[in-house]
């Protein structure tokens, strides 16, 4: 069954986090091209909508979940209503205007650049890159539109900075919407483009202020908007040319509905007091600089396996080389050693090249073939005198040690921090809003392994701010951390 353009577009509606509510509307955008999936009365289309169901209620994913390792981000909502019969969504599979012409040189750059100049309201922008196939995270594909403008899709692999500076100039007048902005705005800047302040919109971490129990695109589209939005091309080399017809069109529906979904968002936010919380978060992403490790080695994948200095050593010369091939060939560091290659090297009894070829996880075609150019690491590691092996840990100070280590080595501390867990968890619970927006388990820690020697809410403060939190999440905690410290003294 195919949506007729009198169904028209669906008007934003308002609901507090974490309760049901009717869908938004029948259809989407005047002339958007879907159609209607099938329903399959079968037993896995039954199993399928009930996972979903359930999966609605889960707490969204964390940002970054390597800071969540010690919080509890369980979250179950029984006021979830019953099962009922309903239709599949409708699927978005085309854009609204058709497939716009791929944009390739200066010139066509700079016709784009002066039909979104005409356009109205926010511009939506998403970018596609190859992380998984390349060595970097560069752009292979950007996606752009605007109310009025329609969408542009620029290939920028040839293009320069001065190609892109018409696009820069627009991009820099007029608020940006993307989604998960984190991930695409560094790869944007290496082009040249970056937004204003202030003048930023992501609608992921609008999600996560506003209590939305999923914060993936394609799941807050069917939730806000009744549509459906495949995913299928997610992972695809985008660094391929010519770009398939398919992927392109796939990349055009990223954008489609982003300023109909910042606009829902944008309400909910504003009818739950959360707007200011959330411009402060947008801007924070806006102007974050990532701290890069100087010991990049210590990423690898179950290091933790390798318990001797000449291990670590292994896995680091192993890195090296690894690296180094990878940035020559530009292709990922995973697909020309897998992490579990070099932690299983590093934890074998390695004497002899016939030692290391008699691995399974050097037996590929690949990886056997340049066995001498990965023993060269694995000699440099062995041929290394004690003093010049790596510690045990990167050095890094004022970093507090597991928390799992507090109770035997600082009783107050490991005290502070599960009074301090208990109610900032119930906060989340409160706010449905993730454990790690609140505030990061990491700034937490840092807190409450060493904190201020005058305990008050002005230290504590002061302590949170040059953590990096936002005013909003010091207001929220500030109390909560100053009565775990005093409590525990």
């Amino acid at each position: 069954m195919a949506l007729s353009a009198s169904d028209g577009l669906p008007k934003p509606v308002v609901r507090p986090a974490n309760r049901s509510s009717p869908r938004v509307g029948k259809a989407v955008v005047a002339l958007l091209s879907i159609t209607v999936s099938a329903v399959n009365t079968g037993q896995s289309s039954t199993s399928r909508r009930t996972r979903d169901r359930s999966n609605r209620i889960r707490r969204a994913a964390p940002t970054t979940p390597q800071e969540v390792g010690d919080v509890d981000l369980s979250h179950t909502d029984e006021s979830v209503e019953p099962e009922s019969p309903e239709l599949a969504v409708p699927m978005l599979t085309a854009p609204t205007d058709g497939l716009p012409e791929l944009v390739t040189d200066a010139a066509s750059v700079k016709a784009a650049a002066a039909s979104l100049q005409d356009g109205d309201g926010p511009i939506a922008i998403d970018a596609e890159r190859a992380g998984g196939y390349r060595y970097d995270n560069r752009a292979y594909l950007i996606q752009l539109r605007r109310q009025g403008a329609g969408t542009v899709l620029i290939d920028p692999v040839d293009l320069s900075a001065d190609d892109l500076s018409p696009l820069a100039q627009v991009l820099s007048e007029n608020e940006w919407i993307l989604h998960a902005a984190g991930q695409d705005l560094p790869c944007l800047a290496e082009l040249g483009l970056a937004p204003a302040p202030t003048l930023l919109f992501d609608t992921e971490m609008a999600a996560r202020i506003s209590g939305c129990p999923r914060v993936g695109l394609a799941a807050l589209l069917e939730a806000e908007l009744n549509v459906g939005l495949a995913k299928e091309h997610s992972a695809a080399d985008w660094s391929t040319r010519p770009l398939p017809t398919e992927w392109l069109n796939y990349a055009a529906l990223d954008v489609e509905l982003l300023v109909e979904l910042r606009e829902v968002l944008a309400a909910r936010l504003t009818e739950l007091g959360r707007i200011d919380w959330a411009t402060e978060e947008f801007e924070h992403i806006r102007t974050y600089q990532p701290t890069r490790h100087r010991e990049q080695w210590r990423r690898v994948s179950g290091i933790h396996r390798a318990r001797s200095r000449r291990q670590l050593a292994i896995v680091r010369e192993l890195w090296r080389q690894r690296d180094d091939l990878a940035r020559t060939r530009d292709i990922s560091p995973g697909r020309v050693l897998p992490d579990a290659s070099i932690t299983t090297a590093a934890t074998s009894k390695l004497t002899a090249r016939a030692d290391l070829a008699a691995l399974p996880a050097f037996k590929g075609r690949g990886t056997r073939r340049r066995i001498d150019y990965w023993w060269q690491g694995v000699q440099r590691a062995l041929d290394l005198s004690d003093d010049e092996l790596p510690d045990q840990a990167e050095p890094t100070p004022n970093t507090p040690p597991h928390p799992r280590s507090w109770p035997d080595r600082n009783p107050q501390a490991a005290a502070r921090l599960a009074a301090a867990k208990q109610e900032i968890g119930a906060l989340s619970e409160q706010l449905g809003i993730p454990v790690e927006n609140i505030l990061t388990p990491d700034t937490v820690r840092r807190l409450l392994w060493q904190p201020p020697t005058q305990v008050d809410t002005a230290t504590v403060s002061e302590r949170l701010i040059e953590a990096g939190a936002r005013q909003w999440q010091v207001q929220l905690t500030v109390d909560i951390l100053t009565t775990a410290i005093q409590e525990a003294q």
